[in-house]
């Protein structure tokens, strides 16, 4: 755990040493959910920075809080300079979500929803026409999918062997998000064997968050962003069931941030990210014509770069995944209508869904009622009017993972050189005191 966020200071340490290092397990049971993330993650979550938010955590404030919910990562970081396709630099990884924990095959209540289809989620048709989610979830890099989820199949029928007469077969729930700015995305650096460690290393309790996992090599409002975060308990008239939500944040502009209602994004108009000038390429043989210049001039043809330049160029502007988790008793179609309820806490943060934004949930549920010897499944739901409260759970928590992974995540230097800075904690810090945002400041005048 150690090794996740800090490979980049030492990038020629084994590759193995940084895959168990990016396991996630149950490794500091009994953490309150306000206080220093697990071994992994040196820098503090949100609400240690003075962050208010509403609603009331779980023990981990993670979406294992969620009862039988286990979390694996890999991390995988290698090399740095120039990019070279299929050598490096390596900022990728994968996550793992296994709703009902890495020994049971039970079906879930599941859900699918698309608030911008610019993306992939494998397996997605199938768990919207049957209400039921079959496999695990697994986040990675949009050219890792395929090779994602053969591993997920593999994995599958390894670990649950099909009886004797039984036809296997399986439509894994793999999505994805962009990471090539950082990662040599071409190179295909993800392998099966870092699935099956992700799946096999799987764990509850605190969840590592920032540079880890799928959200190794992400970018989140033209910070560092990555994996998040956080979870919620909500009082029904039936009982006190639990919210949990997981993020792979990889979108927005910067100057649409918000934190808190603060403009962040507005307030916070340097750190943008620097993509320095690529090498010039080589000249023509002698007496070959050389090709003429693309675009309008911006100097004297001869002049070379004078240097790194901020992140001024139109960009793609990324994606994000979302994964929610409950105990509640629902339907599919009830889970479906919490899952929408996510981009409510997107759009807390400033978020627009952009065109080129691949933004794209999921969820799961209770599991799979038993059939008895006629055949027929008895469910147990909630009336519609009692869940009110998990929808305000379901926005609450989105916004806090959202915030988790920017405050998690630390600067890295990937492919080329370019550079995604970390949110910086004091200056967030300051701007919430500015804006009377801060609760230990008091009341403001």
């Amino acid at each position: 755990m150690r090794t996740a966020n800090r490979a980049l200071r030492a990038p020629r340490r084994p590759l193995v040493a940084l895959i168990l290092g990016g396991l996630v397990g149950g490794l500091v049971p009994g953490r309150p959910a306000g206080a220093a993330p697990p071994a992994g993650t040196a820098r503090p979550r949100a609400r240690d920075l003075g962050v208010p938010f509403e609603g009331t955590p779980g023990r981990y404030n993670a979406i294992t809080d969620v009862p039988g919910v286990e979390v694996g990562q890999v991390t995988l970081v290698r090399g740095g300079g120039r990019l070279r396709v299929g050598i490096g630099p390596v900022r990728t990884g994968v996550t793992a979500i296994l709703p009902r924990g890495r020994s049971s095959r039970v079906r879930s209540v599941g859900a699918v929803v698309s608030l911008n289809g610019n993306g992939e989620l494998t397996g997605s048709h199938w768990v919207n026409e049957s209400g039921l989610l079959e496999t695990p979830i697994l986040l990675t890099n949009t050219h890792s999918v395929g090779v994602v989820r053969d591993a997920v199949i593999a994995w599958g029928n390894r670990r649950f062997p099909s009886p004797p007469g039984q036809e296997a077969f399986s439509l894994p729930i793999v999505g994805e998000t962009y990471d090539g700015v950082l990662n040599d995305i071409n190179g295909m650096h993800v392998r099966p064997e870092h699935v099956f460690a992700a799946l096999d290393g799987a764990r509850g309790g605190p969840v590592a968050e920032g540079n880890v996992g799928g959200g190794t090599g992400m970018i989140c409002g033209q910070f560092k962003g990555g994996i998040g975060t956080s979870s919620r308990l909500v009082d029904t008239s039936a009982g006190r069931f639990t919210i949990g939500v997981l993020v792979q944040a990889n979108y927005g502009r910067r100057s649409d941030l918000r934190i808190a209602g603060i403009p962040v994004g507005q307030e916070l108009t340097e750190l943008t990210p620097v993509y320095p000038p690529r090498p010039p390429a080589k000249e023509p043989p002698s007496g070959l014509p050389r090709d003429p210049p693309k675009g309008p001039a911006t100097g004297p043809p001869s002049s070379p770069p004078t240097g790194p330049t901020p992140d001024v160029e139109k960009r793609k502007d990324g994606s994000i995944l979302i994964v929610l988790g409950t105990d509640a008793p629902v339907l599919p179609h009830q889970l479906q209508r919490l899952l929408r309820r996510t981009a409510l806490g997107l759009g807390r943060l400033g978020a627009v869904s952009y065109n080129s934004s691949g933004d794209l949930f999921v969820a799961f549920g209770p599991p799979q009622p038993e059939s008895g010897a006629t055949g027929i499944e008895l469910w147990r739901a909630l009336n519609n009017e009692e869940l009110d409260p998990l929808f305000q759970g379901a926005v609450q928590a989105t916004e806090e993972a959202i915030v988790n992974a920017l405050c998690a995540a630390e600067t890295m230097v990937g492919a080329d050189g370019n550079t995604v800075y970390a949110l910086p904690h004091e200056r967030l810090r300051a701007l919430l005191r500015k804006y009377h945002r801060d609760p230990s400041a008091g009341r403001a005048p």
